[in-house]
């Protein structure tokens, strides 16, 4: 296991009814297969040893004999083989019969896991565990525990694995509870599920809803091929679940194996932020595994833009966002009594957003646009294409327009602080910076309004604004709202709004992002662009969800930044700007300790009173001591 990936495979192989020997041959081929591959833990189905749909075979003597023969064998098999399997059969205890996962690891029987609720047809052949029982039983040299309430512990990685088998997955109070409240971050299930219509949504619903309620993974694999179609069919549904979302399922009929790396350490940290169940006081089997090697990801697939959703769901979920921005405004200014809205626009992506959620937000509200007050407010930096977005947009959506160039007014200021106005240092850029938002502060006293604020989660998460500059509004509306996710539903718009607004738009999604603080070119071109100077947005945003969405360390950020990115940017590139990242993040607390409303969006946020919680002056040390260490 590396970074807290674990690779696993749900598998279901081709048998017999009732053929052991055809059955344990097609097993070992598999087990060869995929321990091959990598796999460190690998789900058979229910009875598989056998073939679920034996019968009255099952209470042959000689019957149960041979399936006890040939797990001995496999077990034997699997020796030098790190891969933890569970491999379903019957299995006779003090008399009685059960249906069981046994689990294997290097040449070890170290598990018999009975079933604990059967269906009818089940009831005929086999008795349900007792939760109260656990005992160690003697198969020649093996002293495998029997029982059905431990969880199954890998004391090298700290990984608990809890196994279910079938209908257990839809009991009230399932075996599968009492692993996750034990502490494991796995479940894995041995079904032999026959095919009806409607029924794989209900299996793939209850599986989506305990992981996510668990906070865990949950593996299942299906019997397929091979079982009886004497009165049923099995299509080998086999799935891999992962805190409420499917990672990976087959299809029906495919005899394909599900295979993939599950994010244990994603696992471990939601459960100690979300999971406040008291831990069950159950004691672990202890397994001490025999790691062949670290190996790097390979199956699983991580998107550059996580923020950004499937192009399918793209309309529906940025429609809901933008009706979220927007309803959250038209809710703060009707609460305020404001009469305007006030904003500045800069022609840039997040004022240009802002824009759009106040016009939506007066429609809500019915009340007239001329209300918004869109103040463009050119300086020393500003460029023509900028300047003339700014009007054009302003135009299109049909607001009050005002001008107000502050150059004068910032050069008086310089004047009364005694600083040279031709030292553009950071005095220079923060004096226009603040000189914006007194305006737009006393042009809200003017006219009774609510300064609306600009700044998205991106900028706040690195600090990259002024303090008492643009980093303060009377309500922030792209608080939650990352940069890469700002420009698209910026493009959304555009093409939900179409016309004139749609190409002012497009020119705005063509312009480099810049504050524009600093003077032009000679060109007449932007100088101060923000990604030459505190990184790629696409990076931090990248960095921004990881960290802190799926907690994950900087060596774990790092090493998913180089699968992802690989191609785009060299590891020293990758390394600069994730050290700068966490460098501005704890540095620049005490902007977000104070940040002015915002309304909450998705799951990642950085509002000091309810999402993100930190001291102002917390030490970063230890984060880029690990960070110096990865090259």
């Amino acid at each position: 296991m590396k970074y807290g990936f674990l690779k696993v495979a749900a598998v279901s192989p081709d048998l017999k009814v009732a053929d052991v020997k055809f059955n344990v041959a097609n097993l070992k081929e598999e087990i060869a297969k995929y321990s091959a591959q990598g796999v460190e833990v690998l789900v058979f189905p229910e009875l598989c040893l056998c073939g679920a749909s034996c019968e009255d075979l099952f209470f042959q003597s000689f019957f149960i004999k041979e399936c006890k023969k040939a797990l001995k064998e496999l077990v034997e098999f699997t020796r030098g083989i790190s891969t933890l399997i569970f491999v379903g059969l019957p299995f006779e205890y003090n008399g009685k019969l059960y249906n069981c996962a046994a689990v294997l690891l290097n040449g070890d029987l170290v598990a018999i896991i009975p079933k604990t609720n059967l269906n009818a047809k089940e009831a005929r052949y086999f008795v349900p565990a007792d939760e109260e029982v656990e005992d160690i039983v003697n198969i020649d040299e093996y002293d495998p525990y029997f029982t059905c309430h431990r969880v199954i512990k890998d004391a090298v990685h700290d990984v608990c694995i809890g196994c279910e088998i079938g209908e257990d997955v839809f009991a009230d109070m399932s075996p599968a509870v009492r692993y996750a409240n034990a502490g494991a971050q796995v479940i894995v299930n041995l079904s032999a599920s026959e095919e009806l219509i409607g029924k794989a949504a209900m299996v793939e619903n209850t599986i989506k809803a305990f992981s996510a309620r668990k906070h865990c993974a949950y593996v299942m694999a299906s019997a397929g091929a091979g079982e009886t179609t004497s009165g049923c069919v099995y299509s080998g549904r086999n799935y891999i679940a992962e805190n409420g979302k499917i990672l990976q399922k087959t299809a029906p009929f495919s005899n394909n194996a599900a295979m993939i790396e599950i994010d244990v350490g994603f696992l471990a940290f939601e459960k100690r932020k979300k999971d406040k169940t008291p831990y069950a006081d159950q004691d672990s089997v202890s397994i001490y595994r025999l790691f062949v090697g670290e190996k790097d990801l390979a199956i699983r697939k991580y998107k550059k833009t996580p923020f950004i959703p499937e192009v399918s769901e793209q309309a529906e979920r940025f429609e809901l966002i933008l009706s979220m921005q927007a309803q959250a405004l038209a809710k703060r200014i009707k609460h305020s009594y404001s009469k305007t809205a006030v904003i500045g626009v800069s022609g840039g992506l997040d004022s240009t957003l802002a824009l759009l959620v106040i016009s939506r937000a007066f429609e809500i509200l019915k009340k007239d646009k001329k209300d918004i007050v869109a103040i463009t407010m050119p300086g020393f930096g500003t460029t023509g294409k900028t300047y003339n977005n700014a009007l054009k947009m302003i135009e299109g959506v049909g607001c009050t327009t005002r001008e107000i160039n502050i150059s004068e007014s910032v050069l008086q200021h310089f004047k009364d602080i005694g600083h040279d106005k031709n030292q553009a240092d950071v005095t220079y850029e923060n004096a226009q910076a603040r000189m914006r938002t007194l305006i737009l502060m006393d042009v809200a006293n003017q006219t009774n309004g609510l300064v609306v604020g600009t700044g998205d989660l991106s900028e706040i998460a690195l600090g990259w604004c002024t303090y008492n500059g643009d980093h303060m509004s009377m309500y922030s509306v792209n608080s939650s709202i990352p940069k890469t996710l700002v420009k698209a539903l910026v493009s959304y718009e555009a093409n939900r709004l179409g016309g004139k607004l749609k190409s002012v738009l497009e020119s705005v999604l063509g312009t480099e992002i810049s504050p524009e603080l600093l003077p032009l070119e000679q060109s007449g071109e932007i100088a101060q662009k923000t990604e030459d100077l505190v990184g790629p947005y696409e990076l931090h945003d990248f960095y921004l969800y990881h960290i802190i969405r799926r907690g994950c360390c900087p060596k774990k950020v790092f090493a998913l930044a180089k699968y992802v990115f690989g191609e785009s940017y060299d590891e020293k590139t990758l390394h600069k700007w994730l050290k700068n990242f966490y460098k501005r993040f704890f540095v620049q607390q005490f902007k977000r300790s104070c940040a002015p409303d915002g309304v909450k969006i998705g799951s990642v946020g950085l509002s000091s009173k309810d999402e993100w919680k930190m001291p102002s002056d917390a030490c970063a040390s230890l984060w880029l001591e690990e960070v110096e260490k990865l090259l």
